[in-house]
This record gives C-alpha cells, sequence and structure tokens, in this order.
C-alpha cells in the first residue's frame, strides 16, 4: 500500500475547499489552514485537521510544522497580496512542493519569479473547459498536454457503431491517434485495427487542438 502523504491547503474558500475534499476523500491527511473561524469549521468535514492561523505570519507557519509536510497548496484567491507573501515564506522555509493558485497572468509570473512549482489558474482553465465543450459537445474530458494538443475522451457518434478502427481511419482523415477505447468500465489499451466499435465507446485520442475538435464534432 502506498504510503499516505502530507498536504497542507492553505485558503478554505470553494477552490481550496475542493482540493482538500478530494485528497481526503483519496486518504490522504490533508491540514486545512485558514484565517477565517467560520470558513475552517465549514471545512472540517473534509480535512483532517482545521486551523485558524495567519500564513503571512512566518511564526504562525512554523509553529504548525509546515516544513514537515509533502505539498503546500496555497488556495487564497480574495488577497493576491497574501497569496504572494505566503508563497514566498513557504519558499524561504524551504517546503519540498509548492502549488499555488493565480488570479491572472502578472500574479502568475510574480508566483514563478519566487518559484512556486505549479501555476493553477482555475478561472481561465475553466473558461476554456467550457469553450472546449462547446466547439466539441462529444469530448467528456480532456488533458492539454501543451499549447497545442491534447488527451481526449470522445464519446462515439451513432455512425461510427459497428465500424473498426481501420475503417475509419481516423489517423489519416483527421491525424488523430486512438490510443484506448474505454468500454463499460474496461480500457482496452492499443486497440487492434480491427476492434469493432459498440455503442458508448469511449475513444482516448491525442492529436492537434483543432485536429480534435474536427474529429469530435462528427455528427
Amino acid at each position: 500500500m502506498a504510503k499516505k502523504k502530507q498536504y497542507a491547503v492553505i485558503g478554505l474558500g470553494r477552490f481550496g475547499t475542493s482540493i482538500a475534499r478530494r485528497l481526503h476523500e483519496a486518504g490522504q491527511e490533508v491540514l486545512g489552514i485558514d484565517i477565517d473561524e467560520e470558513t475552517v469549521e465549514d471545512a472540517e468535514v473534509y480535512i483532517t485537521e482545521g486551523i485558524i492561523s495567519d500564513s503571512t505570519d512566518e511564526k504562525a507557519l512554523t509553529s504548525l510544522a509546515i516544513t514537515n509536510f509533502d505539498c503546500v497548496i496555497v488556495a487564497i484567491g480574495d488577497d493576491i497580496q497574501a497569496n504572494i507573501l505566503t508563497c514566498m515564506l513557504l519558499k524561504n522555509l524551504g517546503i519540498k512542493k509548492i502549488i499555488a493558485k493565480a488570479i491572472g497572468k502578472r500574479h502568475g509570473q510574480v508566483l514563478e519569479a519566487i518559484g512556486v512549482d505549479i501555476i493553477i489558474y482555475p478561472e481561465r482553465d475553466m473558461g476554456e473547459r467550457v469553450a472546449n465543450q462547446l466547439l466539441s459537445p462529444n469530448t467528456l474530458d480532456y488533458i492539454e498536454l501543451s499549447k497545442d494538443h491534447n488527451l481526449e475522451e470522445i464519446i462515439i457518434p451513432e455512425k461510427m457503431v459497428g465500424k473498426n478502427l481501420r475503417e475509419l481511419d481516423v489517423r489519416a482523415k483527421f491525424n488523430v491517434s486512438v490510443i484506448a477505447i474505454i468500454r463499460k468500465g474496461d480500457i482496452i489499451i492499443s486497440p487492434s485495427p480491427e476492434e469493432l466499435l459498440q455503442k458508448e465507446d469511449i475513444l482516448v485520442t491525442i492529436g492537434n487542438k483543432n485536429d480534435l475538435i474536427r474529429f469530435s464534432s462528427i455528427d
């Protein structure tokens, strides 16, 4: 069994609480930190322990033994100054891994200069996800691999049912590669070209974003 990791989430708004809840559900140890008592109380059901503390106070962070945690997530979103100062203090304390929420491009550039390991742009990412759903209604989920390429899960349209991958010739027609098929909860890795597609199959595809939009827009 994999060893439990220790995470600290600073800022227990909707974004921070969502992260804390998912980590806690996965059996990880999660310390939730927020300056507001009511916010901490509301999040206690989703975390291992909740602490009311000012993360911009170095002594307060040190008293929490924050350096013992495998990863610290700075989810403060309504106070950019507190977000940046918290990241600076964590970096100075030698935290192993820092993930931080950024409100915009300039904010992200400052966090990058500080040395934050992973910078997340929730509003931007959600906007792109909604736009992608509008452009590609058959796309169930996706992972951005680079600026121009995605890995996407696409539910097959009715016209593909009963046909095999060789017949569809997806790579030649759309410049998209099918790397797996998800079928009734099971996954077929590197499917054979002769594999017949079934109703409700989900294709795991990889390719250029525009090519994937063309492919996933097939009626």
